[in-house]
């Protein structure tokens, strides 16, 4: 039952992140018992949002015409870079600080509506970066338009930066040196075609140049297939330590609430057994109290026989 999945998810992410973990084993275990495979693999794979990161969601999830504004800004934004129409890129500048402003007051009034205790101490300034970098950034954009973003976000800077390129630079020196050395073979031929033409030995040298380059060239080219794939070796490998990191993040994080929360029912539990403790003697007095008035009520009534006429 996706759509019921769905439900569920979306109310994880509207709630404040403190019952996060909580809301998620409790959904992990219904599916398990009612045997869907796939909401099970659904849930588990859920990661719990920073607060920053649960601002935004109310947004998009409680507000979703607000980030629609955000996303349809953001577009013109980038339009206006692209063609260095000033005048419309200031009117736009002038919005998305307008618009971003009103989406952090709006976030905080959805957080407080939750929780009253939340006001005064909410990262309004991460919801701001955040909703800041979704206009530089499409990919940012989306995470935020889904409701479930779980970290918040930064931008240095606006407009649309291409991603740096690595380049080798003895690739760089070779090739100058290769030109210079074309450039001087080249030399040689005005020179030669200057005389009556170049002598054996000069041609000779000549050949020996140009195999020389030729042969460099073959070498580089060679040097620079084996460190593209080197290259990209070492991105996969990147990649992959990076998402292995995030996984463990995520797990660290899990524990440290899981761990929270069973402090949390453990001093409640401790709180419990003094209230017992309490309890117990109060009804140890009761008892003695009790036992001491049965006493007082045999030995009366033991007198009154013993003084009833016979």
């Amino acid at each position: 039952m996706p759509a019921a999945t769905d439900e569920i998810i979306r109310r994880m992410y509207e709630s404040p992140p403190e019952g996060f973990v909580a809301a998620r084993s409790a959904a992990i275990a219904d599916a398990k018992k009612s045997g869907d495979k796939l909401a099970v693999k659904r849930l588990t794979a859920l990661r719990k949002p920073t607060v920053a990161a649960w601002l935004v969601n109310l947004l998009a999830l409680k507000r979703p015409e607000l980030i629609d504004q955000l996303v349809e800004l953001a577009e013109g934004l980038r339009v206006a870079q692209r063609t260095l129409q000033g005048d419309e890129l200031r009117e736009l500048s002038t919005q998305r600080r307008q618009i971003v402003s009103a989406l952090v007051n709006e976030a905080r009034k959805l957080a407080v509506a939750e929780d009253r205790g939340l006001a005064g101490k909410l990262p309004l300034g991460e919801v701001e970066a955040t909703l800041t970098a979704a206009l530089a950034e499409p990919e940012v954009a989306e995470q935020v338009r889904s409701g479930r973003l779980v970290r918040a976000a930064t931008y240095a800077g606006f407009g649309e930066v291409p991603r740096p390129r690595l380049r080798l630079i003895s690739g760089e020196a070779s090739e100058a040196e290769e030109d210079e050395a074309e450039d001087e073979v080249a030399d040689d031929d005005d020179a030669e075609e200057a005389h009556e033409g170049p002598s054996a030995r000069e041609k000779a040298a000549a050949e020996k140049r140009r195999r020389e380059i030729a042969e460099r060239r073959r070498e580089l080219k060679r040097e620079l297939s084996a460190a593209q794939a080197a290259e990209k070796r070492a991105d996969d490998q990147l990649d992959k330590a990076e998402s292995a990191e995030r996984d463990a993040n995520h797990t660290v994080e899990d524990i440290d609430n899981e761990l929270a929360e069973l402090e949390r029912r453990r001093t409640e539990a401790q709180a419990e057994v003094g209230r017992r403790k309490l309890a117990r003697r109060a009804a140890e007095r009761e008892a003695a109290a009790a036992r001491r008035r049965v006493g007082d009520a045999e030995a009366a009534i033991e007198d009154l026989d013993a003084d009833a006429p016979t």
